[in-house]
């Protein structure tokens, strides 16, 4: 009986997980569709429930109830709809629980498409998508990020997706009217200037909550640069040093790189005492975690296997999901 069920959890989670990833392809594809204009309002919508299915894929396969209901002593009431269905968790209910796996920033995001979509799906809008582009940005981003570390890095979506090619550069009016939002919607408006506020500095900075890149038009110096439509800087050059703090440069920077040793001491300090070497050496051993197709880490000159940060993160998620043991 118990092996039946398990299947049956596994078969509704990686259901609950193929639906979530096409949705998100689809908003994606949607939004970088030229020849549709109501493509922030349709992607606000798919992206709430790609999220929302890929939040109750990750509660069934760690056993939390995500359906309402009412307890009576030991037994539980579940809440139903007209129809008989089981009324299941909203993506902002989902978030709200205390085992959710998304963290502030990029929740923040996700509260942020929540009500936008409440100010959407009552009235038409024009001209948001421009406006909330960095946000919607940081949405796709996340969810990449998120799929990948949840379930399995083979279904992520960065090779479905590329760069949306332009057929006009942006001009003066153009970024005038993206910087004064002269068209854009009053209700829209109040709600986005509502919500900034009350963020903290910190918050509203961050590439989880809006990705924020900003473009320096460039006459090609020499042969090989005319192929590039992005180029990447050093972060200490002086280009790199004259952007405002408000925007995200794109650059390439050298990965933080850890030891065993270092990643243990560090859950240690984080509150997970009982976490040991072999504890870490057998959760990279169950993950085939050194398999140089995940991207969890290298081999450097001195031929010894040091772990990026993107580890770090996955180590720190087994510890917070193994509290009671590591404590």
């Amino acid at each position: 009986m118990t092996k039946q069920r398990n299947r049956r959890i596994g078969s509704i989670k990686s259901e609950l997980v193929k639906k979530s990833r096409e949705a998100a392809l689809a908003a994606v594809q949607i939004f970088n569709n030229p020849n549709i204009t109501f493509k922030s309002e349709t992607y606000v919508v798919l992206m709430i429930i790609a999220w929302t299915y890929l939040l109750h894929a990750y509660y069934r396969s760690n056993k939390i109830e995500y359906r309402y209901f009412t307890q009576n002593g030991k037994k539980r009431i579940f809440s139903k709809t007209r129809h008989g269905a089981s009324k299941y968790w909203e993506l902002e209910r989902c978030l709200n629980e205390q085992n959710c796996p998304i963290d502030k920033d990029a929740a923040n995001n996700l509260r942020f498409l929540i009500g936008l979509r409440h100010e959407i799906e009552h009235q038409m809008t024009t001209r948001i998508d421009d406006i909330l582009s960095a946000r919607f940005q940081a949405c796709c981003l996340n969810y990449n990020d998120y799929i990948k570390r949840l379930f399995d890095p083979s279904l992520g979506i960065e090779r479905h997706l590329s760069f949306s090619l332009q057929f006009s550069t942006i001009d003066t009016e153009q970024k005038e009217m993206l910087e004064e939002h002269h068209d854009l919607p009053a209700h829209i408006q109040s709600f986005i200037k509502d919500f900034d506020e009350t963020l903290t500095d910190e918050e509203f900075g961050s590439q989880r909550y809006a990705y924020r890149i900003l473009f320096i038009p460039k006459t090609a110096n020499s042969k090989g640069q005319a192929d590039r439509v992005i180029e990447f800087v050093k972060s200490d050059s002086p280009l790199a040093e004259a952007v405002n703090k408000d925007y995200v440069v794109i650059k390439e920077t050298e990965k933080n790189k850890y030891l065993p040793k270092q990643i243990v001491e560090l859950m240690k300090n984080e509150g997970y005492p009982k976490f040991t070497m072999h504890n870490h050496t057998l959760l990279w051993q169950s993950l085939g975690a050194k398999n140089s197709g995940k991207g969890y880490g290298t081999i450097i000159a001195d031929k010894t296997w040091h772990w990026y940060e993107r580890w770090v993160d996955e180590v720190r998620e087994h510890c917070r999901l193994n509290a009671e043991r590591y404590r």
